[in-house]
């Protein structure tokens, strides 16, 4: 088991990941934040506020068109907060960018076809919408933290404000700003890397499959557990399924695994600790595994 390719494949995924990881959430933050400074709040909070109904839709489609992973959503999160986003329609965004984004669904069209590819799209928006709405009417709102809403320090001079200090520009407000998000995410960023590499590095897929195949009634919710902790990238979960729907995994049960894994990394659970409280981290968990377990059962019905 603890093979010199097995650890080689554990360290290769670490580098790989706090590398990709660490560049993505310093680019996407400040991207946010550059956004900010040119979108005003209130505007923002318009079009996602959860009074207005349209903001479910708008939250569900820009998570479709935005390439963003499991975990690289955190720091677009951070800024709808701070942009005072209706918590529901922030949600939504939270349940389908990693799911829906051009990547997945590309790389879906090509391995899989269309008929696939239309029935996973329906369910992850779907889903997405309606548990969005039943968390914000549930009162789920309360269990985000108080610091989510802060903006980070520090403010505008880069000693202090006073005779003789310098002013710095906004651009340089906002790296800096970008910079203390980082700091205080990155020892759940590392935790998350570090198990998600373990597990991706020691768990055959041999494993995977016969657990998951047409022959056990529970594959489909045993596909849907494996695929949280085992965090595979947008452009890797799909050639990962293919190969196993060739090891005899059944369709129904790579539904489950492949909306488990791209909707809810083990990185993004630890990352939304330092966001969301104990509640609402268990909330996101139960709905993505919900809607994994639910399109796999429905597709092996259906087709």
């Amino acid at each position: 088991m603890f093979t010199n390719e097995a650890i080689m494949q554990t360290l290769n995924m670490f580098l790989f990941l706090t590398v990709e990881l660490t560049a993505l959430f310093l680019i996407i933050s400040y991207l946010v934040g550059w956004l900010q400074l040119k979108i005003p709040p209130a505007k923002i909070e318009k079009i996602l506020s959860d009074k207005n109904g349209r903001g479910y839709w708008v939250a569900g489609l820009l998570g479709a068109i935005t390439p963003f992973c499991s975990c690289s959503t955190i720091p677009f999160l951070k800024g709808l907060l701070r942009a005072k986003a209706g918590f529901g329609t922030m949600m939504v965004f939270l349940f389908a960018s990693p799911l829906l984004n051009p990547i997945i669904i590309g790389l879906f069209m090509v391995t899989f076809g269309i008929k696939v590819t239309v029935f996973y799209f329906v369910m992850a928006m779907g889903i997405s919408m309606l548990a969005g709405f039943l968390l914000e009417k549930a009162g789920f709102e309360n269990a985000v933290k108080e610091s989510a809403y802060q903006e980070p320090k520090p403010a505008g001079c880069a000693t202090g404000c006073g005779k003789g200090k310098v002013v710095i520009s906004p651009y340089k407000q906002v790296w800096q700003s970008t910079i203390e998000d980082f700091k205080k995410v990155l020892p759940y960023l590392l935790l998350g890397i570090s198990i998600g590499s373990l597990i991706y590095g020691f768990m055959p897929t041999e494993l995977v499959a016969k657990y998951a195949s047409d022959d056990n009634p529970f594959a489909i919710v045993v596909a849907a557990v494996i695929g949280i902790p085992l965090y595979i990238r947008a452009e890797a979960v799909i050639p990962l399924s293919a190969a196993l729907a060739a090891k005899g995994m059944g369709m129904g049960a790579i539904m489950a695994l492949i909306i488990g894994s791209a909707g809810a990394s083990l990185t993004e659970v630890i990352l939304l600790k330092s966001i969301f409280k104990k509640k609402l981290v268990i909330a996101f968990v139960a709905v993505i595994i919900s809607m994994a377990v639910i399109s796999g059962y429905l597709y092996s019905a259906l087709f």
